[in-house]
Formats: structure tokens, C-alpha cells, sequence
């Protein structure tokens, strides 16, 4: 909080209330890119050892928006699944 209001400090408005609502959703912002960030890599170590396996949205299933901005799609490998139902 206060690295954001120190960044902030020249455009912040003179109304505290009003300060207090932008530094929220800037904080709000960099914990959720922050957070995509952990996942993201969580993800990639998963797939690393052999758990996880990454593929294009519509390599499984077929859908709508082929060949267009797709997704990725990950899919939890037999061994990993015999593991977690144990």
C-alpha cells in the first residue's frame, strides 16, 4: 500500500476519500497481476515434471473460435489422476 501511495503521491486528489478509493483499486490491481503471475508459474513447474500437459483450446474439444486467440487448456496426466484419487 504505501509503494503504491508513494508512486501515486503527485496525481492523488486532495479529497482523503477519494485517495483512499484509488490506492485501493490500484492495490487491488497488482495483487491480481501478482497472483496471475504465482499461478503462471505454478502451472509451468507442473507441467515441467510431467503433471500437467498445455495445450491450444479446441485440441480436445472442437469450439467456436478455431484458428482465432485461443486459451490455454491444461490437461491433469493419468498418473497425477491415479495419485489424486488415492
Amino acid at each position: 500500500m504505501e509503494a503504491v501511495r508513494a508512486e501515486l503521491a503527485e496525481a492523488l486528489p486532495i479529497d482523503l476519500a477519494e485517495a483512499d478509493r484509488i490506492l485501493e483499486k490500484k492495490v487491488r490491481e497488482r495483487m491480481r497481476r501478482s497472483g496471475r503471475c504465482n499461478v503462471s508459474r505454478a502451472v509451468s513447474d507442473l507441467c515441467r515434471v510431467g503433471l500437467l500437459r498445455r495445450n491450444c483450446q479446441g485440441f480436445r474439444v472442437d469450439h467456436q473460435n478455431r484458428g482465432a486467440q485461443r486459451e490455454a487448456v491444461y490437461t491433469v496426466m493419468p498418473e497425477a489422476l491415479a495419485v489424486l484419487r488415492r
